[in-house]
């Protein structure tokens, strides 16, 4: 077996630190990088260390940001009686691509884990609580993966702010645009009728 040179085989290494990211893949990416010219390589390496110095968490959302507060939390035609939260900073991306919400948010960098050690404080729900207890906020959307850890984190959030008399939501879980029912799990297709609404 041939081994690769120590600094060949710690940019693997490296890469495979990537969520998703493999062994195999992991080579492709270095064998790709290294194809290109070497100011590429240095534009891509200077493009990382720019973005880690600059980018921060918003101090009111907790999203990225390269300016406290961010964009979304000072922009004064945004709704400020509804936050809408959720795990990661990049699901605040996938949220705005719809186009279909003009309120506030607020990240939470997680969902609760107990097994690993992730409660409420490393989640960044006391300021949630703080922000709802504020009075201006109506209604926050919990807009959580998912999954076991996500429904957990969106109940353990309603109990804690129904008693500050604001209205807690959860987003609709379904069957994607275009599926085919005959493809749908048993879960998704019972998120389903649960979520219906009137036409």
């Amino acid at each position: 077996m041939m081994n690769y040179p120590p600094s060949l085989q710690n940019l693997i290494e490296m890469f495979c630190r990537f969520p998703g990211i493999g062994p195999k893949t992991a080579q492709r990416l270095v064998f790709f990088l290294l194809s290109r010219p070497p100011e590429e390589a240095e534009q891509m390496a200077r493009a990382m260390v720019r973005a880690r110095k600059k980018i921060r968490y918003c101090s009111i959302c907790a999203g990225f940001t390269e300016n406290d507060p961010c964009n979304l939390c000072t922009d004064a035609r945004r709704d400020q009686s509804i936050i809408c939260v959720v795990q990661h900073p990049h699901d605040v991306m996938v949220v705005e691509k719809t186009g279909h919400y003009r309120g506030r948010y607020h990240v939470l960098h997680g969902a609760l884990s107990p097994l690993d050690g992730i409660g409420p404080e490393e989640l960044r729900i006391p300021l949630l609580k703080e922000r709802v207890a504020s009075g201006e906020v109506k209604e926050v959307i919990v807009a959580t993966n998912p999954n076991v850890e996500g429904d957990a984190t969106a109940v353990f959030i309603a109990r804690n702010l129904k008693p500050l008399g604001v209205k807690v939501t959860r987003i609709a879980f379904g069957l994607p645009v275009g599926g085919d029912l005959e493809y749908a799990d048993v879960q998704t297709m019972g998120r389903s009728l649960a979520g219906r609404v009137e036409i």
